[in-house]
């Protein structure tokens, strides 16, 4: 074997993964189906926000190199499958990339290798659904080869904490798959964790975002009677904030967004329905208050609009911020895009501004992009900060707004400023 990994998925997910691997040494294969991906890749430039150019360039430079053919997988020791999980129509996890990676892996698996999951699933899949496809071919798991699920915990645009120091659980099929796994990973992350098991594992990368969802879920309802009773729930969080222990602070907003927080946990309620046969009553509920956000928002936006004589219909609501996380350009699962469209449903202008993002069509051709920050929100009726970037100035541009309603609690007092 020539190969110290093949990562199979060169996204916000494998990339990373790849670049740590590369900076300690390790002979990295990169596979993606994606031509366009690999070719810009070899050719040194970054699809990703988290890594530069440059960064690409030192990756190819340390001895990196991305393919599309899947026979030179057969040269690594270790695979790492990182390809995304969507959610398919019956709210379960679409598992279409993972069996095409897994298919792939089976055409190639040598006696030896260490074969690892990141990607996010439903407990038991590495078990019922990657092990038995590569067992098919006469090799079996935890003798012939180590098979071992390793939740990513990659938070694209953290500036603090990334591949290297993010800690690493890792779960074995066998005690043995859980030590090659953990060997791979201790080369380059700082900290590895070991879980009893594969499900052990999996439920784990769950358990950490179901937490976050029905945290977010309980101050976006709160935010709703609070805004009835006259009450500054910002204030009120920061309030709480100070108690040393028995607090952790989470925040309202215009809905979630991202590939873990609307997604992870219905994996979690899908799969106790699909097993149990009883609903995961806590994350049912927390999807249904995140999910109703964008429609809430655009409610308080028709009252504001009211309370100054205009009617939505016909008014220019300018949207500050498209993407689902602050700084960055990754789109996925904005709450900007229902938020957009119940806004254009009620017959309203609808214009946007995202210093990262200059063509967006996820909401459809009725919006447009305003060229002109300063001018645009002098003449928007109202303006809806909807993600807070480094790159704007909040106080100024509420002080140049007719109205602005601000969803992340960013802006200061001010007689134009209305919060969430």
């Amino acid at each position: 074997m020539t190969v110290d990994v093949a990562i199979i998925g060169l996204g916000y997910v494998g990339l990373p993964l790849a670049q740590e691997a590369s900076k300690v040494g390790l002979k990295v294969l990169g596979f993606d189906v994606n031509t366009g991906v690999v070719d810009a890749l070899n050719a040194g430039r970054s699809h990703v926000d988290d890594l530069s150019d440059a960064d690409v360039a030192d990756m190819v430079a340390a001895g990196f190199s991305a393919t599309t053919d899947p026979s030179l997988i057969g040269d690594a020791k270790t695979v790492v499958i990182c390809v995304p999980t969507p959610l398919s129509e019956d709210g379960g996890p679409d598992l279409g990339p993972v069996k095409a990676a897994v298919d792939t892996i089976a055409a190639n698996l040598k006696p030896g290798m260490t074969v690892i999951l990141e990607s996010t699933t439903y407990p038991g899949t590495t078990d019922e659904v990657v092990r038995p496809v590569l067992e098919a071919g006469g090799l079996v798991a935890g003798t012939d080869f180590h098979l071992a699920f390793s939740p990513e915990r990659i938070d694209p645009g953290n500036e603090t904490f990334g591949a290297k120091n993010t800690p690493k659980v890792v779960g074995g099929h066998t005690p043995a798959c859980g030590d090659a796994a953990a060997a791979f990973y201790g080369q380059f992350v700082d900290t590895v964790v070991r879980a009893k098991g594969t499900r052990e594992a999996e439920t784990a990368k769950l358990l950490e975002n179901t937490y976050r969802h029905i945290n977010i879920a309980l101050v976006n309802e709160m935010s709703r009677f609070c805004h009835d009773l006259g009450i500054d729930l910002w204030d009120v969080i920061n309030a709480a904030a100070t108690k040393p222990f028995g607090f952790q602070a989470f925040y309202p907003g215009p809905g979630v967004g991202g590939h873990c927080i609307p997604i992870d946990p219905n994996y979690l309620s899908y799969n106790v329905r699909a097993k149990l046969g009883y609903p995961f009553r806590f994350v049912e509920l927390a999807q249904e208050i995140n999910a109703t956000m964008p429609m809430y928002i655009t409610q308080r936006a028709q009252d504001l609009l009211n309370d100054d004589g205009k009617s939505l219909r016909g008014s220019t609501v300018l949207l500050l911020g498209v993407t689902y996380k602050p700084n960055i350009a990754d789109q996925r699962e904005s709450p900007a895009v229902p938020l957009a469209r119940h806004l254009l449903d009620k017959g309203a202008t609808v214009q946007y501004h995202d210093p990262h993002v200059t063509n967006w069509t996820a909401a459809g051709d009725g919006v447009t992009r305003a060229e002109d920050l300063e001018a645009a929100v002098a003449a928007a009726d109202l303006t809806v900060l909807v993600q807070n970037h480094r790159e704007y100035d909040i106080d100024a541009l509420a002080g140049k707004s007719q109205n602005f309603f601000d969803t992340r609690g960013k802006a200061s007092d001010g007689e134009k400023v209305h919060r969430l």
